[in-house]
């Protein structure tokens, strides 16, 4: 929140210093007419401000926007990496589970490979990742986990329902941080909307001054 005020902040005073130095220089530096109306020659000074604001608000526009995309990327590969990575095995390819489902004995395979059994358990710890998982997964795991390690049922038990709380802890705060991104992101672009339509302003106010000031010498 901090960060977030005092970038705002910074953003504010930044955006109107250098629209009225912008704008006093456009209408300062535009050549005068002698021969035209001072209400003429007022509104083309002002013109002239809000011309210099609106050349850099498409620099300032195209700078935002692609910070502002990269961020949001960012915040989505985040979430998508500490997640995504349990979810994939069931979003891409439900089937491999439910054949999983479809083929399994009462008792694990203690013959089959170390491999084999970390992409069973990885496909039924999908599951955590998205809702819960069921008794019958979470018991057959439990198996799984003492007969591959020699622990008693109950470490096993223990073992897993730590994992599980885990899996389901770091989706959360990878939910949390893309969500905070999120509002963090569109928060700096409406200051940045609000503030450029004030610069706006006060370029074209400041070319006058400029123009006037031209006039005087």
């Amino acid at each position: 929140m901090t960060f977030t005020v005092v970038t705002a902040i910074w953003l504010i005073v930044v955006q109107w210093v250098s629209s009225f130095f912008g704008g006093y220089l456009a209408g300062r530096l535009r050549p005068a007419l002698g021969d035209v109306h001072r209400h003429e020659v007022t509104f083309r000074d002002t013109a002239a401000g809000f011309v210099a604001w609106a050349v850099a608000a498409v620099l300032i526009v195209g700078l935002v926007g692609s910070s502002a995309w990269s961020v949001g990327k960012t915040a989505t590969q985040t979430a998508g990496s500490l997640g995504a990575g349990a979810i994939a095995h069931a979003a891409s390819n439900p089937s491999d589970y439910m054949l999983d489902t479809l083929f399994r004995t009462s008792q694990p395979n203690t013959s089959s490979s170390s491999q084999d059994v970390k992409s069973e358990a990885g496909r039924i710890l999908a599951t955590a990742a998205t809702g819960d998982v069921t008794p019958a997964d979470h018991d057959y795991l439990v198996q799984m986990i003492a007969a591959r390690t020699g622990i008693s049922p109950e470490d096993a038990g223990k073992r897993l329902d730590q994992a599980i709380a885990s899996e389901k802890d770091a989706v959360a705060k990878a939910r949390h941080i893309a969500d905070v991104t999120r509002k963090a992101v569109s928060s700096f672009a409406l200051y940045t909307f609000f503030s450029m339509l004030v610069g706006a302003l006060i370029s074209c106010v400041s070319g006058a001054i400029g123009s006037r000031q031209r006039d005087a010498f």
